[in-house]
């Protein structure tokens, strides 16, 4: 007898999806059930994620410098990568500014009067150099800081490398934990769908009427913003530079894309992004340094959330933003896009430091706060895509140059 063929995990997580939006119309009227009832086991669900992404990150990227066995190769893997994302950020918060631009005549101007809001403070350059670097050994692994976490693994990976052939056992010991993390991941990824349906439930329940509100503009443009940059930006490089055929690369990212959409976290969704990168042929130790360091400083999505809601809020002050203004915009949000951590609501504080190198009031995000969780889905969506593209691209031309 033919064994029942399985769905695979694209299709699990999509119907899951499906049903807590179906789910989260129907319980508009309660949307405090589902957040006492439902919500909790999809917070489970993204701590267990929360739980293995420092061990993956440290590990898979340790390893990965063990088995590249050259410095010099690490470096350049990470010059190309730093390039890349910079560059296609600043791309992303240009389409941003231009779509803002093109609806703005659309958007609601919503009374400014009576707004406040408390803006996060914002670290400085220097700062956020400083902070990069870890003062202990295990504050950024309780922290999960990530840039923290990725210094930590170079500088292991670099120390096992130097120390050279006695360290045998130590490589032996490394690998064999990266495995173990690897298929502790496995095993958490399988309960993706019932986390999604958990996670994306309750957002419905409680934004379902506000996306048809007064807003809807302005949500419909930067969703429109993201799928020109996605779909443009992305097969371009993705074709030119990765050498593979943008309907694979979307269709092998589906999985990770759903479930970025749905819990709204980069770094929640980094495990299932290595998995979707190494099957559509990235290498493993390529992916295993760009996507944690993408998770981190690649804010495509975000860059683009920027764009359209400085138009937006300037639109309700009845501002009119010259170019000099815009291209200060392009050039905060591209450097802010470093160092802004990749989890849910990480882009409300890039937003604060936009608005405030135009002169912008900061109050503005309050127009925009309400919905802030509807932008996030789509902008981590991007912002993971953008993630796998340029683990693809890399490795594509490291193969290329040691072929």
């Amino acid at each position: 007898m033919q064994e029942k063929k399985k769905l695979s995990l694209a299709t699990q997580i999509f119907i899951a999806l499906v049903l807590a939006i179906i789910v989260g119309l129907l319980m508009g009227n309660h949307a405090d059930a589902a957040n006492s009832y439902i919500k909790p086991f999809g917070t489970i669900f993204l701590n267990l994620i929360k739980f293995i992404v420092v061990p993956i990150v440290l590990f898979s990227i340790m390893c990965g410098i063990i088995s590249m066995r050259d410095v010099r190769k690490v470096g350049s893997i990470g010059l190309k990568t730093v390039v890349y994302y910079l560059c296609t950020t600043a791309v992303a918060i240009v389409i941003g500014l231009v779509g803002g631009n093109l609806f703005k005549g659309l958007f609601p101007v919503i009374a400014t009067t009576d707004l406040t809001y408390e803006a996060a403070e914002s670290t400085t350059l220097m700062d956020t150099i400083v902070n990069i670097f870890p003062s202990n050994f295990v504050s950024p692994l309780v922290n999960a800081n990530m840039l923290q976490i990725i210094v930590m693994a170079l500088l292991l990976g670099f120390a096992i490398v130097l120390v050279g052939e006695k360290n045998v056992m130590v490589v032996n010991a490394f690998n064999d934990l990266n495995d173990i993390f690897m298929k502790c991941m496995e095993m958490i990824l399988k309960l993706s769908p019932v986390g999604v349906f958990c996670l994306l439930c309750p957002v419905i329940a409680e934004n379902g009427p506000a996306i048809i509100g007064s807003l809807a503009m302005v949500l419909l443009t930067a969703y429109i913003c993201y799928f020109v940059h996605a779909l443009v930006v992305y097969s371009l490089t993705v074709r030119a530079m990765g050498g593979l055929s943008p309907i694979k690369f979307f269709k092998g990212m589906m999985p990770a894309i759903l479930f970025a959409f749905s819990s709204a976290s980069s770094v929640g969704t980094l495990p299932l992004n290595m998995e979707c990168t190494q099957k559509l042929g990235a290498s493993k130790e390529v992916s295993s340094f760009v996507l944690p360091l993408g998770a981190t400083i690649n804010m495509d999505g975000t860059a683009i959330y920027q764009g359209v809601c400085a138009i937006f809020i300037a639109a309700c002050y009845g501002i009119q933003l010259t170019l000099p203004q815009m291209i200060t915009i392009v050039l905060t949000a591209t450097l802010a896009s470093i160092g802004t951590a990749g989890v849910p609501g990480a882009g409300m504080v890039m937003l604060a430091m936009v608005l405030t190198s135009v002169g912008l009031p900061v109050d503005g995000i309050a127009l925009v706060a309400g919905v802030d969780r509807i932008f996030d889905m789509g902008r981590t969506t991007v912002n993971i895509t953008g993630d796998a593209c340029c683990s693809l691209i890399v490795s594509n031309l490291e193969k290329k140059k040691s072929a």
